[in-house]
């Protein structure tokens, strides 16, 4: 079994945590109630995973970690070049995530133009979704930025749901896909009321 360590840290959303291993992250966790929460989600995602120590972390958690904060204080920074271990996920994952990376802060795409950039169906959609369900790597692997057709939210299985994924596009000032820059592009994205 690989050795695994962890890490929590608060940001401007709450406490996020990075896990990674000797070839790179392979596991983060957007905020869950508080510490105590996170880090027994953490206990079951990530079993025999240790905390590290805060003064011993390996250069490219440190980065990853302040690239991350960052992010979710509104900074523009760009996070698609922090290494990631995906070694073991399903190859159609793979594409999904690679696409989904590669979407830029502040931008989205749908589900089904996810599909129609890895060379699958528009109806390949409810795939795609499926796999940014199952994302072990969020925020790094923004499936955050990808919305359902017409500019719905589509789901989100992190903690706090479509609340969360409303926040952190609001942070990133996101417009939905082909949607020009406008007027009021520094104004935060409302959450729509629920009927």
């Amino acid at each position: 079994m690989t050795v695994r360590a962890h890490i929590l840290f608060d940001t401007a959303i709450g406490a996020c945590a990075l896990v990674w291993g000797p070839d790179g992250i392979v596991g983060a966790q957007l905020p869950e109630g508080g510490p105590e929460q996170a880090g027994a989600r953490l206990a079951r995602r990530f079993p025999g995973a240790m905390a590290a120590a805060e003064h011993g972390l390996p250069p490219v958690i440190s980065e990853a970690r302040a690239r991350i904060r960052a992010l979710m204080a509104g900074e523009a920074v760009d996070i698609a070049d922090i290494p990631l271990d995906l070694a073991g996920l399903d190859p159609f994952a793979l594409q999904v995530y690679a696409v989904t990376r590669a979407i830029p802060r502040g931008e989205t795409l749908t589900y089904g133009t996810v599909a129609s950039r890895i060379g699958a169906p528009k109806e390949a959609a409810r795939a795609v979704g499926q796999a940014l369900g199952n994302n072990p790597i969020p925020i790094l692997i923004p499936c955050h930025r990808v919305l359902a057709a017409g500019g719905g939210t589509g789901g989100f299985s992190a903690p706090g749901g479509i609340d969360t994924k409303f926040r952190i596009l609001a942070i990133e000032q996101a417009r939905t896909e082909n949607e020009p820059p406008s007027l009021f592009d520094q104004l935060p994205l409302a959450i729509k009321p629920r009927r």
